[in-house]
């Protein structure tokens, strides 16, 4: 489950994340072309708000912050301990007010999940998350399977969630490898991160109507399971115009990335 950690000494982004937000700008600026569509509805903003997102690469990331900065927010991110953890990197996000996520440090798996509930009821930015919990696997690069937990998040918290469909950023950065023993396993990172601005990818990323989770009753069995599998069809259904040109696989090969799963939300042809 979560134990979440933010800070919510101001409403307004720290000034460390919004200087991060404007250096990323200009990275995403400078590796390929941004494109969003879609938005924050005015009558959300400034409220809790859960914001889903697919997940195709190491550089997604970057891509999903530049485009809500286009589009006027500063999102917060959910992030695994050990990111927070890291030298440098760590104290900085850690200031920046996101939420960490730490499966194992909580008492016990009720209590942990109420935190989480609460952290997300009471926070004045949007959250971003990734439902599948990895890159995808499936060797068309549709979303996986996935994971209940940002859904029976959202349900006891009682937040709406904005399905973020994404594309063109897996170009960027290869997948590379699943733990990182030395420099050899960067390399690929590296090279194909070092001729991105070259080949100059087109990030599109799209902002989806809130996801109509009325009919789920949270108190009801399986209601995680229902509100994920609607969450997981917007985002797909988001995606499918972005990669109308490619319905099939990625255009961009990236030998890197495991193809070993099948997603159950890609379109049938």
């Amino acid at each position: 489950m979560f134990a979440l950690q933010q800070d919510e000494a101001s409403r307004r982004a720290p000034a460390i994340w919004r200087t991060m937000l404007n250096l990323d700008r200009g990275l995403v600026n400078l590796v390929g072309r941004l494109t969003v569509t879609g938005a924050v509805p005015r009558e959300l903003r400034g409220k809790p708000l859960l914001m889903a997102a697919n997940h195709i690469g190491v550089f997604d990331a970057f891509v999903l912050m530049a485009a809500c900065k286009r589009i006027g927010i500063n999102p917060r991110f959910m992030l695994a301990g050990g990111i927070l953890d890291a030298p440098v990197i760590g104290p900085a996000l850690k200031v920046s007010g996101h939420l960490r996520v730490d499966r194992a440090k909580a008492a016990t798996a009720i209590g942990q999940f109420a935190e989480a509930a609460e952290a997300l009821r009471t926070t004045r930015e949007p959250i971003v998350v990734y439902p599948e919990g990895r890159i995808s696997h499936d060797p068309g690069l549709w979303p996986e399977r996935g994971k209940t937990g940002a859904a029976r998040l959202a349900l006891a918290a009682g937040v709406p969630v904005i399905p973020i469909s994404q594309w063109g950023a897996h170009e960027a950065v290869y997948w590379g490898t699943e733990t990182v023993n030395g420099p050899a396993d960067l390399l690929p990172l590296a090279k194909s991160g070092l001729s991105a601005p070259l080949r100059r990818p087109r990030f599109k990323v799209h902002f989806g109507a809130p996801v109509d989770l009325s009919d789920v009753e949270p108190e009801r069995p399986g209601a995680g399971v229902r509100a994920h599998a609607k969450i997981m069809q917007a985002i797909t259904d988001g995606l499918v115009p972005l990669r109308r040109h490619e319905p099939i696989r990625p255009r961009f090969y990236d030998p890197t990335r495991p193809t070993d799963t099948v997603s159950p939300w890609k379109p049938q042809r």
